[in-house]
């Protein structure tokens, strides 16, 4: 019952994750908004929403390993797991332009992320502050890309693009985004609990649970759009796809989650997966600027990563 449970909770947030984006990015393009900033925006932010409310529905709960576990695993898995199942399906190409200042947002944001963590318990305060950044960055990267339509506007515009469902009446658009979210919110509910009666059924605990199978489900959204960006041969798609997502997961929903109730931190996030968070951003941040692209071997250098990760972890 619980791995039903679990499954149809996991089910639940890809089938709403998907109809949320889909429809939000519909009716955004029936209002005028451009198709690059609903790639930087939207998209970037939308597929990140089964972590969202996964981790706000956790810390609600008072389950901080779960809340906190689904950050930091999320990150770990879309850069080990995710790319490294892109970069095995096609060589994964690198936009050194596009990615210059998101690479720098994401040092920048694991970082404070990483600072907040180390203080034992991420505050309302930090949460506040995390907020104030994404949103600095979200209008600095929209100014600068509304004057001068650069490598990075090129790529936020075909993420767009990408999501872009064809012909969808403004009425069902809006419907589709409403259906997509109340099928997360339900969908969390049921991972939550399913997490919370695996961990005491394998007796280990709700942290790890949390890192390990809440954080590859809610990042089941993440994979589907990689996958489908690799076999459109798009992998840089799927490289800016990673990345804005780990930014928004550590600023938007580790933000969101603290403003709504402060995260104390388990010990065993503080022992390794902080750790292995940074090593694997370090990792992915380096291959970039010195990598063209992202061949088969790094793929399965990482895929291997993060089965050793998973070895460590249980």
């Amino acid at each position: 019952m619980v791995l039903l449970a679990g499954a149809v909770g996991l089910a639940l947030l890809v089938a709403g994750g998907e109809g949320l984006v889909r429809g939000s990015v519909a009716l955004a393009a029936r209002l005028g908004v451009s198709p690059m900033v609903i790639g930087l925006t939207l998209v970037g932010f939308g597929t990140s929403t089964p972590e969202l409310v996964t981790s706000v529905q956790a810390a609600l709960r008072g389950l901080p390993g779960i809340a906190l576990g689904n950050v930091v695993g999320s990150n770990i898995a879309n850069i080990l797991l995710i790319l490294g199942i892109t970069a095995l399906i096609a060589p994964v190409a690198v936009e050194r332009e596009a990615l210059r200042r998101d690479g720098a947002m994401l040092a920048v944001a694991t970082g404070l992320g990483a600072a907040a963590i180390l203080s034992g318990s991420v505050e309302r305060w930090m949460g506040l502050g995390a907020l104030a950044i994404l949103a600095g960055y979200v209008v600095i990267s929209w100014r600068i890309e509304r004057r001068r339509f650069d490598a990075a506007a090129r790529l936020h515009a075909e993420e767009g693009a990408l999501h872009m469902p064809a012909g969808l009446h403004p009425l069902a658009a809006l419907a589709m985004a409403a259906g997509g979210l109340a099928l997360v919110i339900l969908g969390a509910r049921f991972v939550v609990d399913a997490a919370v009666a695996l961990a005491r059924l394998m007796a280990v605990s709700e942290t790890v649970i949390g890192l390990t199978v809440v954080a590859v489900g809610t990042s089941l959204p993440e994979l589907a759009a990689s996958v489908m960006a690799a076999l459109r041969g798009r992998t840089d798609l799927a490289l800016g796809n990673v990345v804005g997502s780990n930014i928004f997961n550590l600023l938007g929903i580790l933000g969101v989650t603290a403003l709504v109730r402060p995260v104390p931190v388990a010990p065993e996030i503080l022992r390794l997966d902080l750790w292995a968070m940074l090593l694997a951003t370090a990792v992915l941040i380096a291959a970039a600027l010195a990598m063209p692209r992202m061949g088969r071997p790094f793929g399965l250098m990482l895929g291997l990563g993060y089965g050793a990760w998973l070895a460590l972890v249980f």
